[in-house]
This record gives C-alpha cells, structure tokens and sequence, in this order.
C-alpha cells in the first residue's frame, strides 16, 4: 500500500476537509487493526524479522493487541478495549476513520506495541479537533471550556506540537493566536513546532511559524535542527525557507552529520548547492569520520558527488576506518561514482586499514564493471602486499563472474593468504582454490585448476574437505588435477591416508580414491599385530569431524584399527576392509579387525579373503600400478597395452578372467 495513503488528514484553509477515506470505509475492524500494526511498523523502522513476527497477528473487532518481546503467537485471550489504556497522544500512530468515526491509535513502549480502537466521541475534544485539523471544533472548545493549552502530556507535547505534526494550520494559528509564547515550546526529545512542522513538509505551517518568530537553531536531545530535519526529509522550499530564516546550514548533529550530509545522502541536488551557498562545510566529518565527499560516494549520488568536487572537497577522504570514497563507491557497487572518482584520479592503491583496497571489495561483492575498471589501475604490489589476493574474495562469495576476470587479467591462482589473514580461518586455510572447494563451487574450482591451481598448497588438503562434503564431483576434479590422494590430517595424525577418516560410509568414493592410488597397504600396519590391544577411548566430536579422538592430544599416531572399532564405523568393516584387500597384496589382519569380522558372520568370506594364497594376476596388477606410482595413474591410458587389460589394471572390470589370456 502507498506511504502516502496512510497519512493524517489535513484541514484547508476554509475549513474542515478530510483526505479520501474510502480504502479505508470498506475495511472491516480486523483489517484496519491489521493497517495500523502496519502503519506503526513502518514508522519505527522495524526490521524485517519483527515486522513478520507482528504482521503474522489478526486482532479481532474492538480487541487492544499487546505484544509482549514479540511472541511468536498472539496470547489466546486478548484484552477488551474496555481494559485497555486508552491512548490520548501519540500523533506519529493514529489513523482517523471519517465515516466510521473511529480512531486507530497504537504506542510501543518498553518493547510492547499497544493497539485500541477508539470512538472519536470518546477522544478529548481539544485533541480529537487538532487531530483532526477542525478549526471551527477547536474554536468552540475554547471558547466553551477552561482548557490549559501550555499543560503538556507525558512527552511533553502541548496542543501546538500536534497542531505542527499534522500539518493543520488553522489549528496552529489559532492555538498560537491564544497562546503566542508557546512557539518555541519543546517536547520531552526538545522538539519544537517548527521542528516538527519540517520534519513531516508541512511547508504552510513552517511558513506561519518562521513569520510568527519561531527559532530555527533550536535542536532536539539529538541534535538536530529545524534544517536537518528538512534535508533529511528534503523538502527544497522549506530549506530554503529555514536558510532565509537565519538557519545555521554548519550546525551538526549529536553524530556529527550536517544538513550537507542529509542533502547528500537524499541524493538532492538542489538543496545541496542552496547549503553550500549557505556556508556548508564541505569538510565536515561526523564521529564516523565521514564527510559529504564520502557520503555521496557510498550512497551513489553521482551528480551531487560532481558538485561536491567541483566545489574542492577532496576526493581521497577517508573515514576513521582507512576506507576512501573510492573503496565505499567500490564496495556498494555504484559503478558511476567509481567511474567520476577514477576520473578525477582518486587513488585506487589506497588501502582500508584492514589492508584491503578497492578492487578487493568490488571483487568479493561480485561488482563485475566496477573490478572492469580497476584491475589495469590497481599494483600488483599492493595486492600481494595486503596478503591477500582479490581472488580469494571471489572466490569466497562464489562469484564465478569475477573469479574468471581475475584470472584472463593474469593474477596468481596460487597466491597463498598471509598468515594473519589464515589465522582468521579455523582451518588454516591460504588458497583460493581451497575457498571453491569449501563451497562446493565446482565451476570456480574448475577455473582455478585448469589456470594451473595447485591442490596440494594448503595445510588442510582441499581434498580433505571434498571428501568430507561427500562431493564426488569434486574430489574427481580435484584427483584428475593433481591432489594428493594420500594426504595426512595435520591436525589429527594417523598411520594411513586422511581420506579414509571421511569415506567410511561412502564404498564408491572409497573405491574411486583406491583406484586412483590412496595407499590401501598402510590401513594393515597396526604396531600391535596379532597381540591384544590396549583399550582406547572413544569420542565423537562434531558430525563431520574426527572421531576416536581420546580425551588427552595423541602422542603417536591413530592407526585404521582403531578408527574401524568406533561404534560410527564399526557397522561398516566388513565393506570397507573388503574393498581394501582388492588394493593390498600380502597383508595380515590385526588381533582388532579380526575380531571385528568375528562378530558378524555375514563377513567370513573377507576374512578368507585376508588369507593366503593371493592370485598372481591380482599381485601383478599391483605391481604394475605401484612402478607406475600414485600420480601417473592418470595416464594408464596411454599405456600401449591391450584394452582389457587397461580396464583391468584401472579395476574398471572386476569379473575380467585373465588367467585364461595369461
């Protein structure tokens, strides 16, 4: 629904008038209580999370909704109105109903949204007549009645200030008429009628009040004044109203922000350069550090952004955190700013004090033509001096798009992060490839290894973490580039290949790391042999993480018993030490696997299996493959071998009867 619908009604200056109503005649209670819940979220700037918490609400007719730390139901048994507070000022959330009479109000408080629904007989009649900007009301009332028009309610408000709010000037005049000292009366929050008259362009109102005297340099408990608060809801004629009026266009807020900075972040021209004929500063920062400058550039306000420069203000600024306008342009993507700055030759090697510079935050938010234009201007120095390389970026967010410029312009696919910028990962990582993997980014991995990646730089094998996600499409990518299938787990040391910890479970990508030369041999070196066994204990530490870790740091290394006897891969031994015997020659089973096979007799033919003798077209089979060695594999292929007999060596047949050929 249209903001604008939703406002007050305003009086003319002949009398009563109301705006049209009729959306809302036809609306039943439910909907208009629905409306305001919606109304006050809107002016409380709520988010996203709390709006839908409090929309997913349905007040019933006549019902007061108290919402309490927004529960995720509404109370089964909702008050009457009867019981409810009734809301007598809260002129930011009413709703006025003509032909129904009634008056939605609704105030938060302490975290609690109130809503009622009232008659307007029921209202006080000094307020239900400036509300609702009936003047000849407001006549009668005073004229009838002894009403104090200076005693202000719980925030402070007087009659005036509503009047102000809702922009009835009839109303105004005739309050201020009865009591002319009143015009610079403040609110609790030290808001005055002009201020509020501003705040909501109420420009006839701003007008009587600057004529009747008002003071434009009185600011709220926040700081701001009459003219910011119409710059930051611009209202050009108003501005210039309050400029003309002897408002201050120099005066900042309690965050340091001038009507410049609201002008600008607004996006509006003309009000900018009426301040700046004022006297604006053009290098004035608020706590933040940020100027005008700097402000125009991160909201992308390229035309005000050219004003400001032509006017001196300088176009490397920075905020207290090292960030230019350059880099905030960059990073929100405002490709028309970063081309004026760029212009204008702003330093595009100015780094943020993380390190980082502008083609390092273009690339990681995905701003293809924006990282277009900084590449050939942006030092290669500079990038390898910040320890970090635009691609990790890339390819951390998944943006393949920039990942693939990056990498035609020539940056390195094997910059490794420094060891501060590591540190920040648990796992240690320093790859961009290792980043791709990590988020299963099969094209982004694809882009970086077949530029040259490689997979075996980083701590944690990439490998390591493919084989965890249970992503065969990755580990395949990553084995037929190179990955060392028999990498170790340098945070947990074991006696065979790290792999095997993470495919217990998974018999295809165990076969597929076997046939691909993962050492299948080391998994039958237990130290112990045929003796027994010291007991171990067993932990599990996280659904994808090590398991069989004892309570103290290991001080040797984990061998495959003692993996295979945690209660998680105890169901699968039999498989998995069947798929093994295929890729081992002589070989004994430990006192542990045996037992482990003892206990389930569906699994005595793998322990016959263990035993001798092995077939020789089996022991020759793996002879071949262990001259070849584990990372030429690959190129069986190419071997001047029968067909059958490369399918066999590379286990692509298993029921091949090669002792007849032999």
């Amino acid at each position: 629904m249209d903001a604008a619908r939703l406002s007050v009604p305003r009086s003319t200056r002949t009398g009563v008038a109301y705006e049209d109503y009729s959306l809302y005649n036809k609306m039943s209670d439910e909907q208009l209580l629905q409306l305001a819940v919606e109304r006050s979220l809107a002016d409380a700037n709520i988010t996203p999370w709390r709006s839908q918490q409090i929309k997913s609400l349905s007040p019933s007719t006549a019902q007061c909704q108290k919402i309490d730390s927004l529960p995720d139901k509404p109370p089964p048994n909702p008050p009457s109105e009867t019981q409810c507070e009734k809301i007598r000022r809260d002129p930011q959330s009413m709703l006025f109903i003509k032909d129904q009479e009634k008056v939605i109000s609704w105030t938060r408080q302490n975290g609690h949204l109130r809503v009622t629904v009232e008659a307007m007989k029921e209202l006080d009649p000094l307020l239900s007549a400036v509300w609702r900007g009936d003047a000849n009301a407001l006549r009668e009332v005073l004229e009838n009645t002894n009403r104090s028009l200076t005693e202000p309610n719980k925030n402070g408000w007087i009659p005036l200030h509503d009047a102000a709010y809702y922009g009835h000037v009839e109303c105004l005049k005739i309050l201020l008429k009865a009591k002319p000292d009143t015009i610079n009366k403040r609110t609790s929050r030290n808001q005055t009628p002009l201020m509020l008259s501003a705040g909501r362009k109420h420009l006839d109102c701003v007008q009587y009040l600057l004529e009747k005297g008002a003071d434009p340099t009185i600011a709220n408990n926040q700081g701001e004044t009459p003219l910011f608060k119409a710059c930051e809801k611009p209202n050009e004629e108003i501005v210039n109203l309050l400029l003309k009026s002897g408002a201050s266009a120099t005066k900042c807020c309690a965050q340091g922000d001038t009507p410049l900075h609201e002008a600008v972040r607004n996006k509006h021209m003309d009000i900018a350069k009426m301040l700046l004929q004022a006297g604006a500063k053009l290098f004035a920062r608020n706590i933040y550090g940020i100027d005008p400058l700097f402000t125009a550039a991160q909201t992308g306000a390229s035309e005000v952004l050219k004003l400001l420069i032509k006017h001196g203000a300088n176009i490397n600024t920075e905020a207290n955190d090292g960030a230019t306008a350059l880099y905030e342009a960059s990073k929100n993507g405002h490709d028309e700013a970063v081309e004026i700055l760029i212009s204008k030759r702003a330093d595009v090697n100015k780094p943020k004090k993380s390190g980082l510079l502008p083609l390092h935050i273009a690339s990681k938010n995905g701003h293809y033509g924006i990282v277009c234009m900084l590449i050939p201007r942006t030092s290669r120095a500079k990038v390898r001096h910040s320890g970090i390389s635009p691609l990790h970026l890339a390819a951390e967010r998944n943006r393949d798009d920039v990942l693939e410029l990056l990498i035609e312009a020539g940056f390195d696919v094997n910059a490794t992060l420094s060891d501060d910028w590591s540190k920040m990962y648990e796992d240690r990582r320093s790859t961009a490839l290792y980043f791709a993997v990590a988020n299963r980014n099969i094209e982004g991995a694809t882009m970086l290894l077949e530029a040259g990646a490689n997979p075996n730089l980083d701590t944690f094998n990439p490998l390591l973490v493919a084989v965890r996600k249970g992503c065969i499409d990755m580990v395949s990518l990553l084995v037929e580039h190179g990955a060392n299938v028999n990498a170790l787990l340098p945070t947990y040391p074991t006696t065979f290949p790290g792999v095997m910890m993470f495919c217990m479970k998974y018999i295809f990508m165990l076969k597929y790391l076997m046939k691909n030369g993962c050492d299948a041999t080391a998994c039958f070196n237990c130290v112990y042999g045929n003796s027994p066994h010291p007991p171990i204990k067993m932990r599990q530490s996280g659904r994808n993480e090590l398991h069989c870790i004892s309570d103290e740091p290991p001080t040797t290394c984990v061998q495959f018993c003692e993996v295979m006897a945690s209660p998680l891969n105890s169901p699968w031994a039999g498989p998995i030490i069947e798929v093994l015997l295929d890729y081992v020659g002589y070989v004994k089973l430990c006192a542990r696997l045996r037992e482990l096979l003892d206990n389930n007799n569906d699994w005595a033919h793998v322990k016959e299996k263990a035993m001798p003798p092995w077939s020789l077209v089996q022991l020759c089979r793996l002879k071949i493959r262990q001259q070849l060695g584990a990372h030429r594999l690959s190129l069986m292929n190419k071997l001047p071998l029968p067909g059958r007999l490369i399918k066999f060596l590379n286990y692509d047949e298993e029921n091949l009867l090669f002792e007849d050929d032999l």
